[in-house]
């Protein structure tokens, strides 16, 4: 028995290759199917079958395609409904791995197709289960993705859940394994663990969805202070149900590098110039009106928080030899139409002549000296990070619903822009400046080092 977490930090996300004598299953695997292949053919192993846990809402998953290339069969549990070959698998049903065997608990909960899958060993002994957005290290899949208007509520899709945790999940051996199909970093959850992986006897004892609860106060707990889900994710869940392009055709059409006049021309049709590179180079130069999303920080889940279209075309700046990534990472979260990528980079579009613009910052020390005049300071964390701790005067923009929001900002005025650590911070000054706001500053280093100086803040009483 072979059993290895792929993890993948930008998207919090974690797939699963399990092996035995030969056979191989993947689980909840991304968009580009390369690494599972080989993987595979690296260990002489045919992958059999592809395990869905769910319809993802946060990434397109690579199941289609995987399919195709390996002749694998999609499994999804009770109820799941889509648009190509699936084994619909009934609750209870069990399938051969080499000498393990997998069987399907139906846990609806967090949509009503999740399932988890129960892995057990040579010898017929439970080892492992891999719980999708059902069960979290510390926490529980969030109830309000699957909601139909007049049909059910996210209060009924949590009681769903506190049943299928106590009917399917706790009764299980306290020694087997619990994987995740998320960590910490995931808008699929509130408050999960940075930990992938646990004894589900540690998660009886710690996690409080498998605790002394009530199911009254286990939905009231899940439904309340609950962020609304990023604007993506029912896009992606539609893909995922229905079908998509192959991530060969999304690479044959995107990765092309276009001279300065190229992209100049694109840009003049209304394409999307997203520069992926550090923020400390795009305050430096960047193009005017382009989107900063680096590569350093969550650049998926950030784009498909903010890019609303998915067919928005797109043009990308990136650093040499990272212009596959960022093309692959907007695949994953189902933005395929990207145009290409600006040979030479930033040095190519100020050698052809053409003009840069600078974002305007401001130190910690700069700021406890002078302050910021006359600018109207914009914190752009989260409502609960801002409640912990805020800067005198800050109006609070949470950077997950931006665009959203733009309507309420008055663009005549000067914003003094943070967020935690610099990275939120640059992406809300870009896309203002691309909306015509013409003073915008960045607080280098944001709340964390802002903290530290003698700058007035509201903090939160002492209990």
């Amino acid at each position: 028995m072979y059993i290895e977490q792929l993890y993948t930090g930008c998207l919090s996300e974690a797939a699963y290759y399990i092996e035995s004598n030969g056979e191989a299953v993947i689980i909840d695997p991304l968009r580009e199917t390369e690494p599972y292949i080989k993987m595979a053919e690296a260990r002489g192993a045919k992958i059999k079958y592809i395990f869905e846990t769910h319809f993802h809402a946060d990434f397109v998953s690579g199941h289609i395609d995987l399919a195709e290339k390996t002749g694998a069969q999609i499994v999804y549990g009770p109820t799941a409904k889509t648009g190509y070959k699936i084994i619909e698998a009934e609750d209870g049903q069990m399938f051969n791995i080499g000498k393990l065997q997998m069987k399907v608990l139906h846990t609806p909960g967090h949509t009503p197709e999740s399932s988890c899958f129960l892995l057990f060993d040579e010898h017929g002994v439970e080892h492992s289960i891999y719980t999708g957005d059902t069960l979290f290290i510390g926490d529980v899949g969030r109830p309000d993705l699957a909601q139909k208007t007049g049909e059910i509520t996210a209060e009924d899709m949590a009681g769903a859940l506190y049943d299928s945790l106590r009917t399917k999940i706790m009764p299980l051996p306290n020694n087997i394994t619990v994987y995740p199909a998320h960590g910490a970093g995931s808008a699929c959850g509130k408050n999960m663990s940075s930990e992938t992986s646990a004894l589900l006897g540690d998660q009886k004892e710690t996690n409080y969805a498998l605790g002394d609860i009530s199911r009254e106060d286990f939905i009231s707990e899940l439904t309340t202070g609950i962020l609304p889900p990023p604007q993506y994710f029912a896009k992606a869940a539609a893909q995922n149900k229905t079908g998509y392009k192959s991530i060969e055709d999304v690479f044959e059409g995107s990765i092309k590098a276009l001279s300065a006049h190229d992209v100049n021309g694109l840009i003049d049709e209304q394409v999307l110039v997203l520069d992926t590179r550090h923020q400390d180079d795009f305050r430096v130069a960047h193009i005017a009106n382009s989107w900063f999303l680096g590569l350093n920080g969550g650049f998926a889940p950030w784009a498909g928080a903010l890019i609303e279209d998915l067919h928005q075309a797109i043009v990308i700046i990136a650093d040499e030899g990272n212009e596959k990534e960022a093309i692959m990472r907007l695949a994953r979260v189902g933005y395929d139409n990207v145009k290409g990528y600006l040979g030479g980079g930033i040095s190519a579009w100020k050698n052809a002549g053409f003009e840069t613009r600078s974002l305007a910052s401001i130190t910690p020390e700069e700021l406890e000296v002078t302050g910021v005049g006359d600018a109207q300071i914009m914190d752009v964390r989260k409502p609960s990070e801002f409640e912990q701790g805020n800067m005198v005067g800050a109006q609070n923009v949470p950077l997950d619903f931006f665009v959203d929001l733009l309507g309420e900002i008055d663009m005549t005025k000067t914003y003094a822009i943070h967020c935690k650590g610099g990275y939120r911070s640059v992406i809300a000054a870009s896309i203002l400046q691309s909306k015509g706001v013409k003073g915008t500053i960045d607080l280098v280093g944001g709340f964390d080092v802002i903290k530290e100086t003698k700058v007035a803040l509201n903090l939160p009483e002492l209990a």
